[in-house]
């Protein structure tokens, strides 16, 4: 099995800054504020998680090939 990669890198898409955080691994993240614009990021339809929709690594049960959400 594949080590699970932990941190992911958010990009806003309302203004493009970046943040990288870590993942829970007990539990999808469904909202995230961005720190520069203060937009409230949600997942976009069919993913899981914001970090599935915004980050640079899917969250740990998509990593896993496990269903989350």
């Amino acid at each position: 099995m594949a080590e699970i990669i932990r941190e992911s890198t958010l990009t806003c898409p309302e203004c493009g800054h970046t943040r990288t955080e870590t993942m829970p691994t007990d539990a999808c993240q469904y909202f995230y504020e961005c720190e520069a614009c203060h937009r409230l990021l949600r997942p976009r339809p069919g993913d899981c998680c914001v970090f599935c929709s915004y980050g640079s690594v899917p969250c740990p049960p998509i990593q896993q090939g496990q269903e989350c959400g």
